[in-house]
Order: C-alpha cells, then sequence, then structure tokens
C-alpha cells in the first residue's frame, strides 16, 4: 500500500473516534471518572511547547495561499468570544495514518501527518498536512544511527515504535514525530490521533459505507470513478483515497471528497444508534491520549459545525522542490522534497494563531478547478 492512502486515514478516525465516543456514555456517576483519564500515554512537554523563535507575519497582505478548502468564519463583537461544547482555548492535534499492515503499531510509517486545529468560539476545524517526504532533524535518533540526526519526516513515527524505540518514551512514534513538528517547524502539538489503514477500512465497513458524487469528468478522472452517485465499501473507498492519477494536489481533492461523505454517514441517524457497538470494535484500534470526555467534546463541536467550516489547508505548492540526499540509513541518494523552513514555519505559526488560512470572503475567488471548496 502507497503513502497516499493513508493521507485521509487520520482524519477520517479521528472524526469517526469523536463521534463513537460522543454516543458511548454509560451512567453519569460511573463515566464521571473514566472519562477524565486519558487513552493512551500524554506527549512530551516539549512538543506541547510553541517555540518563541517564529511569529506570524505582520502586514496587511497574507502571504500566497497553497492548496485549500476555506470557509466563512463567524466574527464576534467581543474580545472574549463565548465557547461551545465546554471547550476554551484552540487546541491543535496530530493526526497520523501510518502504513501499518496489520491491527499492531509494531513498525509503521506515518505517511499522513496533518495538524487539526479545532477552534470552540467559532466553531471551526481547521487541517494542514505536512508532506511526508521532507528532510527534517529527527531528534533522540543519532545515538542510534551512527551520528546521522536527519532523515524524512515520515520515519519520525517509525523510530520512536516499539520495533524500532530510538527513544523511551510512552508516547512512543506519536511522540517523537509530534517533538520533530515542534524543533523543526514551531508547531505545539496537544494531542495525538494515530490510526493504522487497516482501522481505516473496517471504519468505513462498520458504517455500511459511503455515499460519494462524482460530479465532473476531472473528479472521473482523478477518482477513477464514472460521473454520478456510488456507493462505497472500505476497500472502494480506501482505492479512491489513493488514487494519484492526476498528482498530489488531484489526491488530496479526492480525500476531501472521501472525508465529507464520511463525516456526514457519521452523522445520519442509522448509524447513530450503531455507536456504543462501534466503541466497542474499535477502542483498541486507535492510540491516542485524548481522554473520552475530551472526544466527547470534538463530537459535539462536530455537531455544531457547519460544513463550510472545516477547511483544509496546504502549504503553497512552490514552496517545495523535488531533490535528492545522501541517506547513510540506506547508502544511497534518496529522493525528498527540499523547502525553505523558515518560510514554512511562518505559515504554521499563522495557522496556530487562526489568521491562515483566512477567511472566504477575503480572498478572491476563480471559477477554475482551484478555486476553493467545502462540503456539501
Amino acid at each position: 500500500m502507497t503513502r497516499s492512502q493513508k493521507q485521509i486515514l487520520a482524519l477520517l478516525s479521528l472524526i469517526a473516534l469523536a463521534l463513537l465516543a460522543a454516543a458511548g456514555m454509560y451512567s453519569a456517576q460511573a463515566y464521571q471518572t473514566f472519562a477524565a483519564q486519558p487513552l493512551g500515554p500524554a506527549l512530551p512537554v516539549e512538543a506541547q511547547t510553541m517555540p518563541p523563535l517564529w511569529t506570524p507575519t505582520a502586514g496587511p497582505s497574507p502571504a500566497p495561499m497553497g492548496a485549500v478548502t476555506l470557509a466563512p468564519t463567524i466574527s464576534h463583537a467581543t474580545n472574549t468570544p463565548a465557547t461551545v461544547c465546554g471547550g476554551m482555548a484552540p487546541i491543535n492535534i496530530l493526526v497520523i495514518g501510518a502504513d501499518a499492515r496489520a491491527d499492531s503499531y509494531l513498525y509503521g510509517l506515518a505517511d499522513a501527518i496533518r495538524i487539526v486545529r479545532v477552534d470552540f468560539s467559532v466553531p471551526r476545524v481547521t487541517v494542514l498536512e505536512f508532506p511526508r517526504d521532507l528532510w527534517v532533524y529527527i531528534p533522540h535518533i543519532a545515538d542510534n544511527l551512527n551520528g546521522q540526526d536527519h532523515e524524512k519526516i515520515n520515519q519520525a513515527f517509525l523510530y520512536g515504535q516499539p520495533g524500532f524505540k530510538y527513544w523511551d518514551h510512552p508516547s512512543q512514534g506519536s511522540g517523537l514525530l509530534a517533538l520533530t513538528l515542534n524543533e523543526n517547524f514551531g508547531v505545539r502539538v496537544d494531542h495525538y490521533v494515530t490510526v493504522n489503514m487497516r482501522t481505516f477500512v473496517n471504519i468505513v465497513n462498520a458504517v455500511d459505507g459511503i455515499d460519494i458524487t462524482v460530479p465532473d469528468k476531472r473528479t472521473a478522472d482523478s477518482t477513477g470513478l464514472p460521473i454520478g452517485d456510488h456507493h462505497l465499501n472500505g476497500d472502494q473507498t480506501l482505492k479512491v483515497a489513493r488514487s494519484r492519477k492526476n498528482g498530489d494536489f488531484e489526491r488530496i481533492d479526492n480525500q476531501n471528497l472521501v472525508m465529507c461523505a464520511l463525516r456526514k454517514k457519521l452523522t445520519s441517524p442509522t448509524v447513530v444508534t450503531q455507536i456504543p457497538k462501534l466503541i466497542e470494535s474499535f477502542k483498541d484500534n486507535i492510540r491516542t491520549d485524548l481522554s473520552p470526555a475530551q472526544l466527547s467534546q470534538m463530537a459535539c463541536v462536530g455537531t455544531k459545525l457547519a460544513p463550510q467550516n472545516i477547511v483544509f489547508a496546504s502549504f503553497p505548492q512552490e514552496l517545495f522542490k523535488q531533490g535528492r540526499v545522501f541517506d547513510p540509513v540506506f547508502d544511497k541518494r534518496v529522493y525528498i522534497l527540499e523547502a525553505d523552513f523558515d518560510e514554512m514555519r511562518d505559515y504554521v505559526a499563522r495557522f496556530q494563531a487562526g489568521t491562515w488560512p483566512p477567511p472566504l470572503a477575503s480572498i478572491p475567488t476563480s471559477p477554475d478547478k482551484d478555486g476553493p471548496s467545502v462540503c456539501d
């Protein structure tokens, strides 16, 4: 299985977890104690601190935007806007799609790396994708690799997993990847959700598949499906999400199409009644340090989100250049993406401040395929 099919796994599973948790309440007294306990080890403190070295770029003109699905946001008149679902400050969740080919998490690369920012005041969910082929500094690995401290970013997860265990922390690969994002790009990671590809297929099958509409020839060429309505099972959904026939940016469109369809299915009345059973089915197959109470908050936010307030962002394509570097681990030159990390840090800082991507109303729209789009 290639990396393309993982890009969508992580966020879909985050949504699934939240919706599943929402309806899985037991008696109030028994649940209250259980709900406060994280479902997995917490991240290292260093990953949860935003370094003070990078601040958002000031000025009236925003920097160029990347591939992004934009949404209008709701402004509030006061400086202390009300929040929903008991949430306070916005939080960042690292969502990882592992390419492990079994239900275990012994090994696996992080082929899907996304930061999900949840804003409880709008409410709004913004998702930022990190390319898997960035050549980055990975802490805590040099002693195990004869001094080598740089690798592709997706290998940070692998080296932290029990199969390698190049650092001794309970959060394993999720924590090492969070720390890597923090040290290279200034990402503050509050929590994590990690899922493997088999779990994604099982989630789709557990809700009896999803329904998508292929609206035009461009989407048909990209997804490999004819124009029209389609009902897809888990494997078919994965095939659509992995399709790269027309390139990586078209693949992102496919993944967003799948995610919107899954979100719609998870909020349907027929699926809500199955949620307690689904919780039991998937509780051992997803790794997260969120507590049941926090997952319930996510579910609550999900019920209040307008589809246009789910935003998918990517760094501008022009930031990246294809290259090769000699990798002592593999003893050969490997393909990487080169980028100006200072520019990426600036985008991250503005993403975390909630100023990028900006509201749809502030961006010129165009009728071509690169214009803004949202879930129906």
